[in-house]
């Protein structure tokens, strides 16, 4: 990993820190989560929510996995390899496990299931935090640009502005807390900068692939 890459991947493990901590200790941070759904975005602006509300599909782990892995397939054959699929499956297991624990850990209820007024709704049951549908956003197109080689420039805009809005747009219906989107986006940058660290097990498990479909 590089210097550059090292200290952007620090700095954005800080930030998640930052804002799990923020949530736990009921800082400024939930005053703004409860600021925000308390302004009911989606009652003051409804004329956007039929298109935000397909918008975001985008970040859904089905439909999003169904398009990316029908370009991957398109790219894994034409370079003869399996690299692609496997780089793509690799990051969206550690994304499982590292989102899916801290959501376990933490059991937050999202907006519209909220008790409290001011509470961090924390250790309730529920499995909010942080925003799965960002952080699936962040990976899965990130992915794409991160192996788009000769569009890489191209492509990691374009999966920067379809991360940033999924998570805007889970805010604006309500199924997200400002802080879950926020935990989103770094969960899924974190994901995104280990991938050159795992490098050598996809290399080693598209080796042993071949072997096999060889015999």
């Amino acid at each position: 990993m590089s210097r550059r890459r090292a200290a952007l991947f620090a700095a954005t493990f800080a930030a998640y820190l930052l804002v799990l901590a923020g949530v736990l200790l009921n800082t400024d941070l939930v005053d703004l989560d409860w600021s925000v759904r308390l302004l009911r975005p989606y009652d003051r602006w409804p004329s956007l929510e039929p298109l935000l509300n397909t918008w975001v599909v985008a970040g859904q782990r089905g439909p999003s996995a169904i398009a990316a892995f029908a370009w991957l397939l398109w790219r894994a054959h034409r370079l003869g390899r399996l690299r692609p699929l496997l780089v793509m499956g690799v990051a969206l297991l550690l994304l499982n496990v590292t989102v899916g624990a801290v959501k376990i850990v933490t059991g937050r209820l999202g907006p519209h299931y909220a008790q409290y007024v001011g509470s961090p709704e924390l250790f309730s049951g529920g499995t909010i935090f942080p925003s799965g549908h960002t952080a699936n956003a962040v990976v899965t197109w990130g992915v794409l640009a991160y192996l788009a080689v000769r569009w890489r420039r191209t492509g990691t805009v374009i999966a920067a502005a379809t991360a940033c809005s999924i998570g805007l747009t889970t805010v604006y219906l309500g199924t997200h807390w400002v802080s879950d989107v926020l935990a989103g986006w770094a969960a899924g940058l974190l994901v995104l900068l280990s991938l050159p660290l795992l490098e050598p097990l996809v290399a080693v498990a598209e080796q042993r692939l071949h072997r096999r479909f060889a015999r």
